[in-house]
């Protein structure tokens, strides 16, 4: 087979030339492939021991972190456990001690409901007493033996037998409710518990204006005709002071006197009546208790007095005692030491004849003659505390 040479634009090409040509070009890029490829395949190589490297390294972090996270487990495990312990030990303890200050609480909530069950029933009582009470203010009578029994009892509680007398009659013939009997006179206090008090009922219950000037000057009526009744009755020139008390057995009663009728406070002043409310009656027999005690201690001022010179004359003699007993045991003090110093020098001696240590010739007749002497003279205590004056021969050698 012949091939012809072909042109292309001006050159003529050899198909022989032109195909190997194309051989040598199929080789060449065969070759630039295959090297392309190795070049890829060993880039692929690298990167797949690349991988794997990292792979490796990751297994083995995720290993790692696998035993850290396994044992940060544990130690949150145990540390969740402990404090689960804690907690249900803390909230038994809490538990125990709610419940013991609920049975607390539930025992006080029980004494103070029994308190509340006495004083309830206090109430009750007292209620009764008050609905009492106020059937005795409304009966005239009865009302005056509550004010009668009231003032009894202060005076009674405040004086002694003797500074009063209740319901006594006096000359005219009128019997006041307490006579105080005054010291060093013989005129006597007269007290009188009758104080009129349906006018301060109606003027403490009055709504209108109206009832409550009625209820007003029916007080002023009451007390002032009392008042005035008082001073004709029970001032008498030498059998009863010049003063006398009228005794309101309300402190309530007496406030609103004095808040709402001070004009008959003042009256009544004038013409010598006091009006005392249990407090001030309290304290008025307090100063007459006071003032009795003041005259009896006067009148006993003479034997209180003799008495203190008996006593001071006792002290006197007491006095001296004490003194002869101080020289007495002076004295004793003396003869002690005195003794003690013979008893030194016995033993002394009696050391000496133990080790045989006997004193010179020269020096025995003074010992002889000293001892021959006879012993001083014991007078005064001494001689009777040595059996009326007998001796102690050798006792004080050398003294």
């Amino acid at each position: 087979m012949v091939f012809e040479p072909f042109r292309i634009g001006s050159v003529t090409v050899e198909p022989l030339l032109a195909l190997l040509a194309l051989g040598g070009l199929a080789v060449l890029t065969l070759l630039l492939l295959a090297i392309a490829l190795f070049v890829h395949m060993s880039r692929r190589r690298r990167e797949a021991n690349a991988q794997a490297a990292e792979l490796a390294e990751l297994k083995g972090r995720l290993q790692s972190f696998a035993e850290i996270s396994v044992a940060r487990q544990g130690d949150i495990a145990r540390a969740v456990n402990e404090r689960l312990d804690r907690m249900t030990q803390r909230v038994g303890t809490d538990l125990n001690e709610t419940s013991r200050k609920t049975h607390e609480s539930i025992a006080k909530l029980n004494e103070r409901l029994a308190v509340i069950d006495t004083a309830q029933k206090n109430l009750t009582d007292l209620s009764n007493n008050m609905v009492s009470l106020q059937e005795i203010l409304a009966n005239k009578q009865a009302r005056g033996a509550f004010g009668q029994l009231r003032m009894e009892t202060i005076v009674k509680d405040g004086l002694p037998k003797g500074a009063y007398t209740f319901q006594a009659t006096l000359s005219n013939g009128k019997r006041p409710d307490c006579l105080l009997h005054m010291p060093n006179t013989k005129a006597s206090v007269v007290i009188d518990a009758k104080f009129p008090l349906e006018g301060f009922e109606a003027f403490r219950t009055a709504r209108r204006d109206e009832e409550k000037k009625e209820a007003a000057r029916r007080v002023r009526v009451d007390v002032t005709r009392h008042v005035d009744a008082m001073t004709g009755r029970y001032f008498i020139a030498g059998e009863t002071q010049d003063t006398a008390i009228l005794f309101v057995p309300s402190e309530a009663i007496y406030a609103d006197l004095c808040e709402h009728f001070s004009d008959l406070v003042q009256r009544a002043h004038r013409s010598r009546i006091v009006i005392c409310a249990p407090n001030m009656l309290m304290l008025a027999v307090q100063t007459m208790q006071a003032i009795l005690k003041d005259v009896q201690m006067r009148e006993q001022a003479h034997l209180i007095q003799r008495e203190v010179t008996r006593l001071m004359d006792d002290m006197g003699r007491f006095r001296e005692r004490v003194l002869d007993l101080q020289r007495h045991f002076g004295q004793a003090n003396q003869d002690i030491e005195k003794i003690l110093t013979s008893s030194d020098k016995i033993a002394q001696r009696g050391r000496k004849i133990e080790t045989l240590e006997f004193e010179d010739s020269a020096q025995q007749p003074a010992i002889e003659q000293a001892s021959s002497a006879s012993p001083p003279r014991l007078e005064g205590s001494e001689r009777k505390r040595n059996g009326g004056g007998a001796s102690l021969p050798g006792l004080l050698p050398g003294e």
